[in-house]
């Protein structure tokens, strides 16, 4: 199913590389002209506009924008035990990883009385979005909401597309109540984006009889979704902060003869499975291993339940194997290609997946699959695609804490610096920039003549 590219023997530049790997994608620019409407529709209507367009494109109108209360408590008793345990070890597992990653902070004195302090401040308020079209996704209600709060964020509010009932499935509602998150809006799509930035500061009463209080905007969007919803976060990314523009799923493995071939295919049918659009690649110095994969690919793909979707990725030119001539040539074709998944199952995988440089997140060995890491494992799933794990990292605590300097001198350290700071503001041609610190030299000796 999965067609080749064969590298072996060729040494190609960047450039090169970037144009021949597998590589599909889409291009958000081109649904612009059909968002942007959406976009000021929403931010001048606000939840009304919203509702407006979920009812027309997803054909479902909920009794109000704000999800009740008790609607998002009922939702926690509606789902399984073995689901709650099950979402409750993720929690556990994801808030310990990201409880890590908190920043401390650090004093830098660079002479007596001259220090420079860098602090982390949480974003004040965000808009975390879950999609829930071509599956559910309560596992991105953890990943989002997890680090938000272990950044010490204060206020948030969880975006979803309302299903027939007229509100988020409840599993994505019962995530939601087991991390406290109580502000819910039934909302997706483009709209969600808008009325997130936005907000909405109407007063009165909604469907339910209830007073409807107004919708605050936030400072950041965070979380994955569509090509309409990446198309929505650019345009709004002049108002508000965003994580990424995140393109459709996509995962690497980089292997040799060691590997086992089933498990490497079941990896890359796991990933395929979310969107006809996905990418499924496999790096490897070995054709006989390759044409083992593709067999067991071949086999097992029409027996997924999303049979037809996997099928799809895994024949689509965003789909392929890469032969190498070694596991080096393959780091290479790997770090060129900056998988949003990156898979190491080869001799000594440990010592390979050190030697990765672009990688959203990286896996190693047979016992570490991407599912692992897409439910429990305790890191992100919400990672750069579409290259761009080149220069940007996945969702983190980092993502929602801003670093500050606090910058305290005093007048005996600012006297020390004071001349080679009137030199480069003259040579700046920018004399007041002099002129302030002048005024303050020899401040001390004339308060102590006083």
């Amino acid at each position: 199913m999965l067609h080749t590219i064969d590298l072996r023997g060729r040494t190609c530049s960047a450039a090169q590389l970037f144009s021949v790997l597998p590589r599909g994608g889409v291009d958000v620019t081109s649904v612009t002209p059909t968002v942007m409407p959406i976009i000021e529709d929403v931010k001048n209507r606000g939840a009304a506009a919203a509702l407006d367009y979920g009812e027309k494109f997803d054909r479902v109108r909920p009794a109000s924008v704000r999800v009740p209360a008790d609607v998002i408590a009922d939702a926690l008793e509606t789902i399984s035990d073995e689901v709650r345990l099950a979402l409750e070890e993720a929690i556990r597992r994801i808030r310990l990883v990201h409880f890590d990653q908190v920043p401390k902070p650090h004093t830098t004195t660079l002479a007596h009385g001259a220090t420079v302090t860098e602090v982390f401040k949480p974003v004040g308020r965000v808009g975390l979005y879950v999609p829930g079209g071509k599956a559910v996704y309560p596992s991105s209600v953890l990943m989002n909401v997890i680090p938000a709060q272990e950044a010490g964020v204060g206020s948030m509010v969880v975006c979803s597309p309302p299903q027939e009932s007229g509100w988020p499935h409840p599993t994505i509602l019962a995530a939601c109540a087991l991390l406290g998150v109580d502000e819910v809006l039934a909302v997706g799509g483009a709209q969600a984006i808008a009325l997130m930035a936005f907000g909405d500061d109407a007063q009165g009463t909604d469907a339910r009889g209830t007073d409807a209080d107004g919708i605050d905007p936030v400072d950041m969007i965070t979380g994955p979704g569509n090509i309409f919803v990446a198309a929505a976060k650019s345009l709004v990314s002049s108002v508000v902060g965003i994580d990424a523009e995140a393109g459709p799923s996509e995962i690497a493995v980089l292997a040799d003869d060691s590997a086992d071939p089933v498990y490497v295919a079941l990896d890359l049918i796991s990933q395929a499975e979310h969107d006809e659009n996905a990418a499924s690649v496999l790096i490897t110095d070995s054709e006989e291993f390759a044409t083992r994969v593709n067999e067991e690919i071949a086999a097992r793909a029409g027996q997924t339940l999303n049979a037809e979707r996997a099928s799809s990725a895994l024949s689509g030119e965003q789909s392929g194997i890469v032969l190498v001539d070694d596991v080096d040539h393959g780091i290479r074709v790997a770090d060129a290609y900056a998988a949003e998944h990156l898979e190491i199952h080869t001799r000594d995988a440990r010592s390979v997946a050190e030697r990765i440089s672009h990688a959203g997140a990286i896996f190693v060995g047979p016992h570490s699959p991407v599912p692992l890491g897409d439910y429990a494992a305790g890191s992100n799933h919400v990672l750069p695609t579409s290259g761009t794990a080149r220069y940007s990292a996945g969702l983190s605590t980092h993502t929602f804490l801003k670093p500050t300097n606090i910058i305290e001198y005093s007048d005996s350290a600012l006297e020390e610096i004071a001349p080679h700071i009137l030199v480069l503001a003259d040579d700046e041609k920018l004399p007041a920039h002099g002129e302030a610190i002048s005024a303050r030299l020899g401040s001390s000796d004339a308060a102590e003549t006083q």
